[in-house]
């Protein structure tokens, strides 16, 4: 059983699916894109602002859809001294956690580097949370993930992100020490006996009349970081359901990751340029 239908306007999928799903919750359409359950034009997508064009055909599933054989896969920005790095869509898991069938980074890269009757080894370096793009890190030898891992602290990360408002001054630090609120799964600000120390730094690259882009750096790698922080700022996240309003996508980018080489050679730069979609949120 699946329902189909076919875009009455240009615009992003996830607005559309909310549009013609009768009944069906916000959480629940997400959970089928999340899941592959969703085709434009004979194409799995997973990405909620993908674009449509008007006429565009679009089935939703009761199961996955499997993958086009002509998939180019997850896009490479680096592959060396046993390490690779990607850029992450929004939308996907890095790794599972209890969904155990649920598409992710991992697994998907797995199947892409693996060559034909013989399953790789793929470890996570770190993770970001599945509605931020950008770049995720994966190693292909324990070795090299503990050196990476032995060298984190030094890592430079650096992230784009479409905030609501415009911060003033448009320069500044959040010092806000943070825990997890586990029944909430909630990042809360402010001093407390469990809170970790977290240090973000912004600075606005384009402001509009209500949303501004931020280039964000983080000292520190706590869970929920720069959402929370920017929420507490009084300038959440565009489309962070979480910590600010609903939205087509959040946004969030991983931008660029610096990090001393594991060899001890030159510092390894990555870089995953944002896409349109992203932008769009400023517009």
């Amino acid at each position: 059983m699946s329902d189909r239908f076919e875009a009455s306007e240009d615009g992003g999928l996830l607005d559309a699916l909310i549009a013609h799903l009768d009944g069906w919750s916000r959480s629940r359409i997400k959970q089928r894109l999340r899941d592959g359950c969703v085709v434009v034009e004979g194409a799995q997508v997973r990405q909620f602002d993908h674009p449509l064009r008007v006429g565009d055909r679009v089935e939703v599933l009761a199961k996955a859809a499997r993958p086009a054989l002509d998939d180019p896969g997850l896009e490479i920005l680096y592959a060396e001294n046993d390490l690779v790095a990607i850029h992450k869509p929004a939308g996907l898991l890095s790794v599972a956690l209890d969904e155990a069938n649920a598409p992710n980074a991992l697994a998907l890269l797995r199947d892409q580097l693996s060559p034909r009757g013989r399953r790789i080894d793929l470890w996570p370096v770190h993770r970001i949370d599945r509605d931020t793009s950008g770049v995720l890190l994966f190693a292909l030898t324990q070795d090299a993930r503990w050196a990476t891992t032995g060298v984190w602290s030094e890592a430079d990360k650096t992230y784009l992100a479409v905030v609501e408002g415009v911060p003033d001054p448009g320069v500044g630090t959040v010092d806000r020490p943070l825990r997890m609120d586990a029944k909430g799964f909630r990042a809360l600000v402010g001093r407390h006996p469990d809170a970790k120390p977290a240090r973000t730094h912004y600075e606005t690259r384009q402001a509009r009349r209500r949303t501004t882009l931020l280039e964000v750096r983080i000292e520190t790698g706590r869970q929920h970081q720069i959402r929370a922080h920017l929420a507490w700022l009084g300038h959440p996240i565009v489309g962070d359901e979480r910590y600010g309003s609903n939205g087509r996508r959040m946004g969030l980018h991983a931008l660029k990751l610096v990090l001393p080489s594991p060899n001890g050679g030159r510092p390894i730069t990555i870089e995953a340029p944002p896409d349109d979609n992203l932008m769009q949120l400023l517009r």
